[in-house]
């Protein structure tokens, strides 16, 4: 479920700012073997939908985040590509090609649409035409956060950015102590009421969307171990929100669910995932490094369920939709599980890459892209 507010590591790289960004590390699993993925088994579809739509957007090699705003999404490749798509025919509402590659995106509140670029520039777009765009002072993996007219940006250096939505003009920015690491993935942005909820570190922080300034922190996992790469902490997308209760990943460390009206830490509980979660009233979903799909009760993080069929199949973060659990692999099918107990209910195919962000659904219809670049919409039978 989307909410918006605020009216009234294999690879490392070195960033401009001298922090080391590094992605999922390729120590995940142990050992020098790789994992054989779970086969598939046969199966009879117990929910019932179909490919309603298809179209294409380009190759994604970038931490993309699909964002929904009423019955519109966006989606971007990693070549510069972005457009606003209508999520019932797929069709576009417009396209636009800013050829220069992109690092995260996208954020959208429906009209306005932010990316960033890899040579850190936050680009604002508006019924297909560029409004303007701004340098950051270091690398961006999470998508912009477009609400209240303004575009928010959490940077590798753990800057937080606020630009007028219409002009670009900087609002504010929060700079915390920056650590020798950080992920090179998405992470935690989102509105609660009239509080911007940012990911720093391991920490949940609530800001002050007018200036910037912190009114509460709640710790989700502490950094430990002995050397840079052992302390690493960071939380990641996506994020389950019901009301004011928002519930987070920490990578490879443990989740946890905050009060965020009072910026009160509920609970945390060790969880060894690199994707973020999602859940309803009842439940949280995630993905474990390796492949084992989890759920929580929401109420105190407590194990209700476990499967293991999808083990060893680089799955994305999961979304709800219905009274499913709906998973992308690696191999470009997507899962829909029980929410009751994980038992498989359906599998739809795409174009055999691996799915490249955490499905969303907008209205009635599930949408998600490849790595090769189709994006996909299914809707119930």
């Amino acid at each position: 479920m989307k909410y918006q507010s605020f009216r009234p590591l294999a690879q490392v790289a070195q960033a401009s700012t001298a922090i080391v960004l590094i992605a999922i590390l390729s120590g995940c699993f142990g050992g020098s073997t790789k994992p054989q993925p779970a086969e598939l088994q046969a199966m009879t579809a117990l929910v019932s939908a179909r490919q309603s739509w298809n179209t294409h957007v380009g190759q994604v090699n970038f931490p993309l985040e699909l964002s929904v705003a009423g019955n519109s999404v966006g989606v971007a490749s990693g070549d510069g590509t972005v457009a606003l798509l209508d999520a019932q025919t797929g069709r576009d509402l417009w396209r636009v090609a800013l050829n220069t590659p992109i690092a995260a995106g996208v954020g959208t509140d429906g009209k306005v649409a932010a990316v960033v670029t890899k040579a850190n520039e936050v680009v604002a777009l508006q019924d297909g035409r560029e409004l303007w765009r701004q340098k950051l002072t270091a690398q961006a993996f999470t998508a912009p956060f477009v609400a209240g007219g303004r575009v928010f940006v959490l940077a590798g250096d753990r800057s937080v950015n606020a630009f007028d939505g219409q002009t670009g003009r900087k609002l504010w920015a929060q700079q915390r102590p920056t650590e020798p690491l950080v992920l090179r993935q998405s992470g935690v942005m989102l509105a609660v009421g009239d509080t911007l909820v940012v990911g720093l570190a391991g920490r949940l922080a609530g800001l002050n969307p007018s200036n910037g300034s912190i009114r509460w922190e709640a710790p989700i996992a502490s950094p430990r171990g002995i050397n840079d790469v052992e302390r690493l902490v960071d939380l990641v997308g996506r994020v389950s929100r019901d009301g004011d209760n928002v519930c987070v990943r920490a990578f490879q460390a443990s989740i946890g669910c905050v009060n965020a009206a009072r910026g009160s830490l509920l609970w945390t509980k060790p969880a060894n995932g690199v994707q973020g979660i999602h859940g309803d009233d009842r439940l949280l979903f995630g993905t474990e490094a390796d492949g084992t799909v989890n759920a929580w009760r929401r109420s105190d993080g407590e194990r209700a369920w476990s499967t293991d069929r999808l083990r060893y199949r680089s799955l994305t973060a999961p979304l709800v939709a219905g009274r499913s659990v709906v998973i992308g692999d690696f191999s470009g099918f997507i899962h829909l599980l029980s929410r009751e107990d994980g038992s498989l209910l359906n599998r739809l195919p795409t174009d055999g890459s691996a799915i490249a962000a955490a499905p969303v659904l907008a209205g009635n219809t599930l949408i998600a892209v490849t790595h090769n670049g189709g994006v996909y919409g299914f809707k119930p039978e």
